[in-house]
């Protein structure tokens, strides 16, 4: 595993070589780091695996408040070393020829898989527990933000991949809160940092 960490700065550093040389300042690019969007569960004590044909599974999901307390909250600099530095890479190679975009999970978008089990239709069980205890995701992917503005993110977006499979009255109970405390929580400590918010199927 360590060895496939630190490989993966290395390919980044690579990849944006080739790419950096077609960069126009014209056009107002924007280079975004892209991993899986499981990648924060094992530093909150969540194995999964991705299953070819069916996506992402995971191991043990969490189905009762036992099952929360056992989560732990995400620590990226311990989980994801070389998210920051395929960050700091990426900065150091664009320059002021393209702006930086980090990534995150909204909360109830990654919940979703954690509590279903993998990729999941109608949500049931999420919505049988009401995501009651978000506050280890929210600050999860709070302190994730941070992380990445700290390590050259000039903005960073939060994917909501599955909020538009809630109705209007699901969404502002089951994921706008959590969105609003995670922003809140960023701009704590990174007032100027632009977060925005992708909701798929919402454009």
């Amino acid at each position: 595993m360590e060895k496939t960490r630190a490989a993966r700065p290395r390919l980044t550093s690579t990849l944006i070589e080739a790419e950096s040389r077609d960069l126009s300042p014209s056009l107002n690019p924007t280079v975004i780091l892209f991993s899986d969007i499981l990648t924060p569960l094992p530093g909150m004590s969540i194995p999964f695996d991705i299953v070819k044909g069916k996506g992402p599974l995971i191991y043990d999901p969490i189905r009762t408040a036992e099952d929360v307390d056992q989560v732990t909250e995400f620590v990226p600099e311990e989980s994801v070393p070389y998210a920051g530095k395929a960050l700091t890479i990426l900065q150091e190679e664009v320059k002021d020829d393209a702006a930086v975009l980090g990534f995150v999970r909204a909360p109830f978008t990654l919940a979703s898989y954690v509590v279903e089990g993998g990729s999941s239709k109608h949500f049931s069980k999420i919505k049988r527990l009401a995501f009651s205890q978000p506050k280890k995701f929210t600050n999860s992917m709070a302190s994730y933000i941070n992380y990445q503005a700290d390590h050259g993110a000039q903005a960073v977006q939060i994917f909501d991949s599955w909020a538009t499979e809630l109705g209007p009255v699901d969404f502002e109970e089951f994921s706008l809160p959590y969105l609003k405390q995670i922003v809140d929580l960023v701009k704590k400590t990174h007032p100027e940092l632009p977060v925005i918010l992708h909701a798929s199927g919402s454009a």
